[in-house]
């Protein structure tokens, strides 16, 4: 690990793992992996086998659900 004080001067990271972001959105990480295989989720990025969302993706993609009655259309 790194000395406290270098620790203290790297940023936090602006992405979240899989399980991260499903916590964050309050979903589940099946969910997250559904949605990632059909397309229906928040954008991600892939780096090698690793999978990462930005904070930001899943802020917009939360404010793209806001509906303000049942019957309207997705």
């Amino acid at each position: 690990m790194y000395p406290a004080a270098l620790r203290e001067a790297i940023p936090a990271s602006p992405f979240l793992n899989v399980r991260q972001a499903a916590e964050y959105l309050g979903v589940s990480k099946s969910y997250l992996d559904k949605a990632r295989v059909s397309g229906t989720g928040p954008a991600f990025c892939k780096l090698g086998n690793r999978i990462l969302y930005q904070h930001r993706v899943l802020d917009a993609f939360m404010a793209s659900r806001v509906r303000h009655s049942t019957s309207e259309a997705a």
